[in-house]
């Protein structure tokens, strides 16, 4: 018999080499502002499901705003924050 399944077809339970109290990504800001006279882009992903770009100074910046504004009311990055 092979390693014990849940959820998924072919997906491991939690008694692999990966447990799930180890920290994990849950939110990513990536900025890329290549040089003179081009264009930065911006990438807010969350694992809510938030999974936004944006292009130019402008749009960036306001991008970057949100995703500081979203890591504040994310249900996903702010649980056991109320108990802290």
């Amino acid at each position: 018999m092979g390693a014990s399944k849940a959820v998924a077809e072919g997906v491991p339970s939690s008694s692999g080499p990966h447990p799930t109290e180890d920290p994990r990504i849950v939110a990513l800001l990536r900025i890329s502002a290549p040089g003179r006279d081009a264009t930065p882009s911006v990438r807010s992903w969350c694992s809510c499901g938030r999974d936004l770009v944006a292009f130019g100074q402008r749009k960036a910046a306001a991008l970057i705003d949100d995703h500081t504004r979203h890591r504040s009311v994310c249900p996903l990055l702010t649980e056991g924050k109320e108990a802290a």
